[in-house]
């Protein structure tokens, strides 16, 4: 979105809004969630049942049902960003901290970075310094933190961004679904994914859910998939993918404050020294934005 452009200012607003806070706090509830119910498993019932919703709502209003290469390229991007993207987190936390796994995903935006330049739209230079601060901030972050989880989970979440980005990038340049269409689309083929994967491991035989984790995997099919992976899917047609994906950097500091809130933990000084430098990567990448030209912008 250019810096005078009005008629999307409200929208961009508030779906960034979203991004940040809301799925700044899905990290702790996808740990909450999988405390009775396997991380894959969890993660397809979420998909699964939000983008059905999205698709039935869709229906209802009268889109048509999208044609088989617009299934392809949906199916292409869900699992790059539903199956593998949050997957991955998914079961990364089962060993990871929930704020140290917010922090390894931050470089989703320097994934993304790669991949758009790849594919011949490398960011503007001012974004190069928002993108070089945030990276800066990500690594303070993480000086009086180490890894807790196995070598395994540090593996999966170099993984999952990495996938994640690269289906931002396929979800621009590939034909999908318009709209809310598409975001259902892409969740119903990363659920898929995500089922098969989770009976092929076996995770049905090991379920347990509580009430408690039954409330987290409500909260994520609603806000953390309903309504802000709808937003993202937005931000893709309308804004840079830099911008787009500047949530990755707001999300470690949502999720330490919850883990200082809900949790008991302690902020040290370099953590809110990196939440600054976050935070202004964040602003510089968004000041010095350019609008990404889609030929059917998607619904706010």
């Amino acid at each position: 979105m250019a810096p005078s452009s009005s008629k999307n200012a409200g929208p961009v607003l508030l779906a960034l809004a979203i991004l940040y806070l809301v799925w700044g706090s899905t990290y702790l509830a996808m740990r909450i969630a999988i405390e009775g119910i396997p991380p894959l498993l969890m993660a397809a019932i979420r998909f699964l049942a939000a983008g059905a919703a999205l698709v039935a709502v869709m229906r209802l209003r009268g889109r048509p049902m999208p044609s088989a290469r617009q299934w392809r390229n949906a199916g292409l991007t869900g699992l790059l960003l539903c199956t593998f993207g949050n997957g991955l987190v998914a079961i990364s936390q089962q060993w990871v901290a929930t704020s140290l796994a917010a922090v390894m995903v931050a470089s989703t935006t320097l994934w993304t970075a790669l991949f758009a330049g790849i594919a011949g739209k490398w960011p503007r230079p001012l974004e190069w310094v928002g993108l070089l601060v945030g990276a800066a901030g990500v690594v303070v972050l993480n000086l009086d933190g180490e890894l807790r989880g196995s070598p395994l989970g540090t593996v999966l979440l170099i993984l999952a961004p990495a996938s994640w980005a690269l289906g931002s990038v396929f979800a621009v340049k590939l034909e999908q679904p318009r709209g809310l269409m598409g975001s259902g689309a892409q969740m119903l083929a990363g659920g898929l994914g995500l089922l098969l994967l989770a009976l092929l491991r076996g995770d049905t035989a090991d379920v347990h859910p509580s009430p408690r984790s039954l409330a987290a995997l409500l909260y994520l099919i609603i806000f953390g998939s309903l309504i802000a992976y709808s937003a993202y899917g937005y931000l893709l047609h309308t804004v840079r993918p830099a911008l787009a994906t500047s949530y990755a950097y707001v999300n470690p500091v949502v999720a330490m404050a919850l883990g200082v809130s809900l949790g008991g933990e302690h902020v040290s000084t370099a953590g809110f020294v990196g939440g600054g430098l976050i935070i202004s990567a964040v602003v510089l990448v968004g000041l010095f934005r350019e609008r990404t030209p889609t030929p059917a912008p998607a619904e706010p």
